[in-house]
Formats: structure tokens, C-alpha cells, sequence
């Protein structure tokens, strides 16, 4: 197990070293994944005033390696940034000398284009050289540059931290103007990137102070060996001794390369190709690609899931409704004039009842006299019942059905055609005032009973006989009292007269 750094950075192993610090592959406890983490050595006040300027560098872009977050434990602080896995230009150049001319200008082109946004954040690295130049472990696919180190990088018009008559960088990559001490500008990074491109076509650290006097005794030297003519104009133009005479900006001299690269022959057939291996190595003992392995042996397991099986469902018998009478009832009140007709009843859906079937209608009968019995007379026994194949009438009679006439016939005695014509009686005014009540069916129908309105086709009704008037007292009472009632009052006026 490595050391935690801060709470969260696991040091692993050493993978490089600079100037002013030791760079290590370590374990982000947090984002559960391996950084690169550059863990300052000297503590003075110069020492962290790079390292904040250093860590402060938050520039995006794929061909940039800047520095990502930082921590500090105690006296002791570190900044990381993403691992690159496939080491520098150094060690390409190790592993394969002086490199073909075309896969040069593709490295140059991606060097190029990040030192543009570089420049863009007005900061001058200051500091170009083969060992900051990583690369991703590709195989033997296009190569993928990342500018790294940006530990004496500045931005323009800060300022320095470098004593007088001091340079800082390092030796061989500096710019003429460097060494007289000017004022860092973006055309000091243009002419290490020249350095570097000698570096890469030839194999070996160029001699920047013999470049300088070449250009001073002859102007602009002809190709070295092995420099193909397109991309040695481009290359030239970089390492001017003056800087006014260079490319102002990297984009422009990645304008410049890339029109040179189409210049440039084809690759032989049987070149070998550039393969760029990982140069970190295995991972020590006690770590794996998830992280450290002891901690992944303790983190406690999480148990799975169990799965329930769902009940079966059991199916319910739907329930029968109860079969509902065929009979509807007539209410209360149907009979009365101006009483409104009840709504007929939706019948719920069922297997319809078989009745038997209507009888005829019986022949027409003469219209009973009126009754002049008294009002306190006992009621009259009940007919004889009705003759068989006669529809029962009365409030719990079974409805009639809607095809059956509800009329009253009168016979003519004296006519030609005497009981042919049906007429319908209106009902009398002592029967339209006196409410219906129930009572036994009558052996015989009213004559003077009026059609119920509720009966229809949907739903019928049943027929309720019209209860009987009361009628007036006999003759045989009425006369004398007429007789007595007249001799009272000429009794009374003869009283007034002879009084």
C-alpha cells in the first residue's frame, strides 16, 4: 500500500522527475481512477509561487497536458493531471533514431496546434523540449501529442520570478533572445519547436549555439542530411536567430508545415512503421486496473437482490344478479290529473319472463245508475270474481301489454248499429277530485276509470278502478225536509209582521 496523499491520493510508483518536483502514478480515491500526480520537493517561496502559477494553467484542448486539480497535506503539495501512457519524444528517439520525414511533420502539426492554444490563453511555456513533449500509447496508429510541464510557464506581462542576468529553461532549447535576457514572447516557443524538429529527423540534441553562428556567417544554411528541401524551408524559417524574422504565431507556421508535408514523397513500401509502446509498465503488487486490491478484498459485498415470486392470481367468480319481477307497480298518484308520469325503469339485462297470452276483451255492458245510498251505508261485498280467461284488475294486477285497448263502450239501444262503436267515456269531476286508494279488485271494471299515462310499450302499468262518488240523500228525505224548512220560514215572517 502507498502512501494516501490529503485524503485521496494513493501514491503507487514513480513514473518521472523534474526540476522541482517527482512525478507518480497515483490512485484518485474519488473519481475511482489512476492520475498522474506532480508532488512539489522544495519548500521555498519560489518553489510554490511556480507551483501555483503552474496549477493555475487550466487549458482544454486534446494536444495540451495541463494540470486538472490539486491538494496540500501538511508540507507537502501536489497537482495531477491525466496519465499518459506512452512516454516522450525522448523515448521514441530512443527506440527508433531519426524518425521518417512525413510521420515528423505529423508530430510537428499536433505540436503546433496546442501550442496555439496555448498562446491563445496569452501564456508562454518557455520550456519546449523533446522530454515535455508525451505521447499516448497508440501502437502503430497516428500519433497523439500532449504539451506538458508548464512549471516556468508565464503569462505575458506578469512578473518574473527570475533574478537578473538569470535564465531559466533548459540548456539547448533556448532562444538568442533568451540568453540576453528579453522579455518572454511567443516566438521564443517557436524556435524550440525548430530545435525540436532537427531533434526528431536526426536523432540527436541539435547545437543551438553552432545554428546560430551558421546563420550569423552565412544567412539561412542549406538542408542538413537527411532533411528533405520542402520541410527544411519550414524549419528555417523557425530557427531564425532574429525573431522578427520567424513566424509571429504557430498558426501560421502550421500553415506553412502543412503545404510542405505535401511535398513530400510517399513512404517507401517496405518502411517499417513507427509503434509507440507503453512506457509506464505494469502496475506493483497490491494494485489492479480497479484500484487498489486490498481495499477491493475489504469493501464489503453487496448482496443481491433475491427474487420474490409474484402470488398466482386467483380468479373471482363474477357475481349473478338477482333476477327482477316482470310486474312494475303503478305508484301512487299516477291516476290524478296533472300528476307526472314516473320515468320508466331501465329492466336490467336478463332472460325475458314467458306470460301467457292476453285474453279477448269482453263484450261492451251498460253503464250502472248512480248510487244514491247513503254515506254512512256499509260497503257492498265484492262481486262475483272475474270469469275465467279475464286479466285480474286491480293495484297488483300483472301490467297489460301495449297492444291492448283501454277504452269504455256505450251501447245504443235504439241505433242501427248498437255496440259497433266504441266511445271513450271522460272521467267524471267527483272522481278527478278524489284520490285513489288501495282495494280489492272489482268483479267489474269502472266504466268511468281513465287510461293510465304510464302505460306504454317499455313498461306497463296496471289499471286501478276510480273510487265511487258519494251521492245525494233519498227523496224520501229530501221532500219532507224542503216541506219543514218552508213552514219554519212562514212561521218566522208571520213572527215579524205581527210584531
Amino acid at each position: 500500500m502507498g502512501e494516501v496523499f490529503a485524503g485521496r491520493y494513493e501514491l503507487v510508483d514513480p513514473i518521472g522527475r523534474g526540476g522541482v518536483g517527482a512525478v507518480w502514478r497515483s490512485w484518485d480515491h474519488r473519481r475511482r481512477r489512476y492520475v498522474a500526480a506532480k508532488v512539489l520537493q522544495q519548500v521555498d517561496a519560489h518553489a510554490l509561487l511556480r507551483f501555483v502559477r503552474e496549477q493555475a494553467m487550466r487549458i482544454d484542448h486534446p494536444h495540451v497536458l495541463a494540470p486538472a486539480s490539486w491538494a496540500a497535506d501538511d508540507d507537502k503539495v501536489l497537482f495531477t493531471m491525466g496519465l499518459v501512457h506512452g512516454g516522450s519524444l525522448s523515448h521514441l528517439i530512443g527506440d527508433y533514431g531519426p524518425l521518417p520525414p512525413r510521420y515528423v511533420g505529423v508530430l510537428l502539426d499536433q505540436l503546433l496546434a496546442g501550442l496555439s492554444a496555448v498562446h491563445a490563453e496569452g501564456v508562454v511555456h518557455r520550456d519546449i523540449k523533446p522530454a515535455n513533449i508525451l505521447l499516448e500509447a497508440t501502437g502503430t496508429g497516428t500519433p497523439h501529442v500532449r504539451l506538458s510541464d508548464f512549471g516556468i510557464a508565464m503569462r505575458k506581462g506578469e512578473a518574473r520570478l527570475t533574478e537578473t542576468n538569470y535564465v531559466v529553461g533548459t540548456p539547448g532549447y533556448f532562444a538568442p533572445e533568451q540568453l540576453l535576457g528579453a522579455e518572454p514572447d511567443f516566438p521564443a516557443d517557436l524556435y524550440a519547436v525548430g530545435l525540436v524538429a532537427l531533434y526528431l529527423l536526426s536523432g540527436r540534441k541539435p547545437d543551438a549555439q553552432a545554428i546560430v553562428e551558421r546563420y550569423q556567417a552565412t544567412g539561412t544554411p542549406s538542408a542538413p542530411q537527411g532533411v528533405p528541401e520542402p520541410l527544411w524551408q519550414v524549419i528555417a524559417a523557425l530557427l531564425q536567430p532574429d525573431p522578427h524574422a520567424r513566424f509571429r504565431t504557430a498558426t501560421g507556421a502550421r500553415k506553412a508545415l502543412a503545404a510542405a508535408v505535401e511535398l513530400l514523397p510517399e513512404p517507401a513500401p517496405g518502411e517499417e512503421p513507427v509503434e509507440i509502446f507503453d512506457q509506464i509498465g505494469p502496475l506493483p503488487e497490491g494494485f489492479g486496473p480497479q484500484g487498489p486490491l486490498a481495499a477491493a478484498q475489504t469493501a464489503p459485498a453487496v448482496p443481491r437482490p433475491v427474487p420474490v415470486p409474484l402470488p398466482t392470481p386467483v380468479p373471482v367468480p363474477t357475481p349473478v344478479p338477482a333476477p327482477q319481477p316482470v310486474a312494475a307497480l303503478r305508484p301512487e298518484g299516477a291516476g290524478q290529473p296533472g300528476a307526472a308520469a314516473p320515468a320508466p325503469a331501465a329492466a336490467p339485462a336478463q332472460e325475458p319472463v314467458q306470460e301467457p297470452a292476453p285474453a279477448p276483451p269482453p263484450a261492451a255492458e251498460p253503464l250502472p245508475e248512480p248510487s244514491l245510498a247513503r254515506p254512512d251505508a256499509a260497503p257492498q261485498p265484492p262481486g262475483p270474481p272475474a270469469p275465467p280467461g279475464r286479466r285480474p284488475q286491480g293495484r297488483h294486477a300483472a301490467p297489460l301489454p301495449a297492444h291492448e285497448p283501454i277504452t269504455h263502450t256505450r251501447t245504443r239501444a235504439d241505433g242501427p248499429e248498437a255496440g259497433a262503436r266504441p266511445l271513450p267515456l271522460p272521467l267524471p269531476q267527483h272522481a278527478a277530485r278524489t284520490a285513489p286508494a288501495a282495494a280489492p279488485a272489482p268483479a267489474h271494471p269502472d266504466p268511468h276509470a281513465a287510461r293510465s299515462p304510464a302505460a306504454g310499450a317499455d313498461t306497463a302499468s296496471a289499471r286501478l278502478p276510480a273510487r265511487a262518488g258519494r251521492g245525494g240523500p233519498p227523496a224520501r228525505i229530501v221532500i219532507p225536509m224542503l216541506v219543514l224548512a218552508v213552514i219554519c220560514f212562514a212561521v218566522g215572517l208571520l213572527a215579524l209582521a205581527a210584531s
